[in-house]
């Protein structure tokens, strides 16, 4: 389904949202640092860089941020412009986001699991679409018009303490590991969500070990300790002396 197919349908500012190439050079700053289109304008409907937002400050402006290759949004911003009930979330840097549009896969889910309705990817009860686009696709499909799920947004700015780069860390997380499938059908990350998934496991493994492991040594430290005394500093003493280079006996 195209979204231009349905723009008379909908408000101008959501399908040039839907549409729009993000993360893109800026035209207008090609030759400027850091000039990647991460913000969007809903009173003027087009993507803008970081160097654009001068004459936009008065505008209601819409962060839009980017993990591996596809465009997300905050739920608590989507939220202020449509009805996002059933679309599924994600839980990055501290933040729930949803995706903007469908993300393409090499093959269908299998699997009575739950899928979303409009392009079948694996979703975690009781969500029916991976994305907004899918949400939208699916009103449209059935009742024609999209009136009644937008909302009257009169004031939307970018989150404090400013403007970032839009980019997750990598040890960002958006796919629960229950959340989608893998060839088999059965749930896993898949791709490089499953990749970044693992990593961070493993981060957590073995932060938890380095943590057994010191509070152990601080243990046994704890045991050997010396007390005050008269005599605690010729304990100290003896257990921070070094060995000494080993002579040998005279030969007679």
């Amino acid at each position: 389904m195209n979204m231009l197919d349905y723009a008379q349908n909908l408000p101008q500012w959501l399908v040039a949202l839907l549409t729009e190439k993000f993360f893109n050079a800026c035209i207008i700053h090609e030759d400027a640092k850091k000039n990647e289109k991460n913000v969007f304008c809903l009173d003027c409907c087009e993507g803008i860089c970081p160097h654009c937002l001068s004459p936009h400050r008065s505008h209601r402006l819409l962060q839009i941020r980017r993990y591996v290759y596809h465009d997300v949004i905050r739920l608590g911003d989507a939220n202020k412009l449509l009805d996002c009930a059933f679309v599924q979330s994600y839980t990055t840097n501290s933040a729930k986001v949803v995706f903007l549009n469908q993300r393409p896969q090499t093959r269908a889910s299998r699997g009575s699991g739950n899928c979303c309705i409009i392009c079948d990817r694996g979703l975690q009860d009781p969500f029916l679409f991976c994305s907004v686009s899918c949400k939208v696709q699916h009103i449209l499909k059935t009742e024609g018009k999209l009136t009644k799920y937008i909302y009257r947004c009169e004031y939307m700015t970018l989150p404090e303490p400013g403007l970032d780069d839009g980019q997750m860390t990598p040890d960002t997380i958006l796919e629960p590991i229950g959340s989608v499938r893998t060839e088999s059908g059965s749930s896993g990350s898949g791709g490089a969500a499953e990749e970044v998934g693992c990593r961070t496991v493993g981060c957590t493994a073995t932060t938890e070990i380095v943590r057994k492991k010191r509070s152990t040594l601080s243990a046994f430290r704890s045991v050997f300790q010396p007390g005050c005394g008269p005599g605690s500093g010729i304990s100290v003493s003896m257990m921070n002396r070094r060995k000494g280079t080993p002579q040998r006996s005279p030969l007679y």
